[in-house]
């Protein structure tokens, strides 16, 4: 069973990653010292498949609440934090309680940002359940939420006590938002591992079918390398930015559409590709590296249009994102599979340019 520790200024806490281990929580959430009660946060989505799993395992322990919010981007905001935090001052929640986060990449970001504000601080287990949240989301302590004007700009630095990420969780999600999930993965290979890129060449088509093997190597993998970076620099301040690969436009995008349009990792494709071609078009990039990576990021499938979003629109979002430094945006482009470089700034008319012939560009690596 893999074991990841992840070091914190708060204290080390590790990622306890195999095939079963929802079984385990009740036995790993009872490792924590003094703890008054447990209060679960999760979606009607994911409670239905695996609530009752998880429910069992916590007998023994005091689990005082089970909170359902909605889980997808539009629900994620100050009203639902609100909505928790009055839930748990009903059931009596104190400091010595823990929030266990079941769920997605909202949920775990939702019940974090909780958990860092309710009594100022209570204890965070996050069991993620999709494969975005097992692989980035869950680790690395942030944790927020959206306003109208951009994503996650309001949130803590706020790390959780254990990860329990069981890959068998993704078995009953929809094939979209599985799909959604490989995006993050592609990140991986192409910031930090020409190994992990080159494995999910040879082995899309596994990852696809949710290959137990295949998801085996995978998931793990790119554990280690978000605990490496966040270790490294766990504030934001520098290295982590490479995290951000895709991501500056992704948002973008996703703010443009009122959240509506595209899942996260849908919206993260998109600001992939256009990052790859910025790359290629600032000569940062050689052209067999772009196409190598804008095959792969292709081969996951298609993604919703970018039909009736203008550049000029994007603009003052991608101005407004909480990595911009006074108004300048700063993008993380790449220099061949596996390294990135960040801080890039670059004219606006490359990046309208590169809008609009994304759509095109990314036909043509379909083919």
């Amino acid at each position: 069973m893999p074991t990841i520790r992840v070091p914190s200024s708060s204290g080390a806490y590790q990622v306890q990653c195999a095939r079963g281990i929802l079984a385990r929580t009740g036995a790993l959430i009872a490792r924590l010292e003094d703890l008054s009660g447990v209060f679960v946060v999760s979606s009607p989505n994911v409670w239905v498949p695996w609530g009752g799993v998880l429910a069992s395992r916590l007998r023994g322990l005091r689990r005082e609440r089970v909170i359902l919010i909605d889980d997808g981007e539009p629900g994620k905001n100050l009203s639902t934090v609100e909505a928790i935090a009055r839930a748990l001052h009903q059931a009596g929640a104190d400091r010595s309680s823990a929030i266990v986060a079941l769920g997605g990449g909202v949920v775990g970001d939702v019940a974090g940002f909780v958990a860092a504000t309710y009594l100022r601080g209570v204890r965070l287990v996050q069991v993620p359940t999709t494969l975005v949240a097992q692989v980035d989301s869950a680790i690395g302590g942030k944790t927020g939420v959206n306003l109208p004007e951009g994503k996650n700009l309001i949130g803590a630095f706020y790390s959780p006590k254990i990860v329990i990420a069981d890959p068998e969780t993704l078995q009953t999600l929809p094939h979209r938002q599985y799909r959604s999930g490989l995006y993050e993965v592609i990140k991986y290979g192409i910031i930090a591992d020409a190994e992990l890129f080159g494995f999910l060449e040879r082995h899309m088509l596994a990852l696809l079918r949710r290959d137990p093997a295949a998801l085996g190597w995978v998931i793990p993998r790119c554990i280690r390398i978000k605990a490496n970076v966040a270790a490294k620099d766990e504030r934001e301040k520098g290295l982590r930015e490479i995290l951000n690969f895709g991501h500056t436009l992704g948002h973008a995008l996703e703010a443009a559409t009122n959240y509506r349009r595209f899942l996260h990792g849908e919206a993260i494709g998109w600001g992939m590709q256009a990052a790859t071609l910025m790359g290629l078009a600032s000569g940062r990039l050689r052209e067999p590296e772009a196409e190598r990576m804008m095959r792969l990021i292709a081969s996951v499938g298609p993604l919703p249009g970018l039909g009736g979003i203008r550049a000029t629109s994007l603009r003052a979002i991608v101005a407004g994102d909480k990595k911009a430094r006074a108004g300048c945006v700063r993008w993380v482009l790449p220099r061949r599979v596996g390294k990135v470089e960040r801080g890039i700034e670059l004219p606006w008319k490359l990046v309208a340019r590169t809008f609009a012939e994304l759509p095109a560009m990314a036909a043509k690596a379909r083919n």
